[in-house]
């Protein structure tokens, strides 16, 4: 319990004593936007990084070297906690942004944090509005900014290794042309969701696999995407799995 406790204090004070600190940034960024974006990337990449040292989290990365450091490319991976978000975004090499569902716009200074990291909030609910969110996430690509995304669609509380993968959480790929780098993470649900309300010290793996360029796929697997990026991440799951 103690774990959480001390966590979700560092949460508290960071999201308070961040607002000047967000009223800096905002003033360099009227100057200069790319520096104030990657100063707060590496900001809450540190916090999030404290977060797991709280929680006792060890973290093994796999595959890495597959990530591309120079382009903008699109995340996708298994949902199973709300530390997927935690650990993924620790590692992002440069700008990314997250699709989140859209009742975390209501959250204070989160969803302030979250707009100024570029997420995007997501109305499953509204079929215009879920398109507008992903046709901002097109221009983000475009503009450099990386974007996550969970294709689920929510986390995956069952016994089943995945959700089915949605197939339009994959429109921002193919509409830009960029990387799709597959992420397989194992363990995550055992820091905090399997034993709510309390944390533990557990080992999570992340596996990156290699990206995918939906251009060079033919003409079937291009229409099943999802599916086929699904596969991909399972088979990197089940030989995770197998090693915690």
């Amino acid at each position: 319990m103690l774990r959480i406790l001390l966590a979700l204090l560092f949460v508290i004070l960071y999201l308070i004593l961040g607002i000047p600190v967000l009223c800096v940034e905002w003033v360099i960024g009227k100057f200069n936007p790319k520096a104030a974006d990657l100063s707060q990337l590496r900001m809450v990449q540190w916090a999030f990084r404290v977060i797991l040292f709280l929680c006792g989290t060890k973290l093994t990365v796999i595959g890495e070297e597959n990530v591309p450091k120079d382009e903008a490319v699109l995340y996708i991976g298994n949902h199973r906690s709300i530390f997927d978000i935690i650990i993924t975004y620790a590692r992002c090499p440069g700008l990314t942004g997250y699709v989140a569902k859209d009742t975390l716009q209501k959250v204070p200074l989160l969803s302030l944090w979250m707009r100024r990291l570029h997420c995007l909030f997501l109305n499953r609910e509204d079929v215009k509005e879920a398109l507008k969110t992903i046709l901002t996430g097109v221009d983000n690509i475009k503009n450099g900014i990386s974007m996550c995304i969970f294709p689920e669609g929510t986390r995956n509380k069952t016994d089943e290794l995945m959700l089915p993968f949605k197939e339009g959480s994959f429109k921002m790929a193919e509409k830009t042309g960029c990387a799709i780098v597959p992420m397989a993470i194992s363990g995550s649900a055992e820091i905090f969701e399997a034993q709510f309300p309390r944390a533990k010290s557990v080992h999570v793996i992340l596996e990156y696999g290699k990206p995918i360029y939906p251009k060079e796929l033919d003409k079937e697997t291009k229409k099943k995407l999802g599916s086929h990026c699904r596969d991909i991440i399972a088979k990197m799951l089940e030989k995770n799995n197998a090693e915690l």
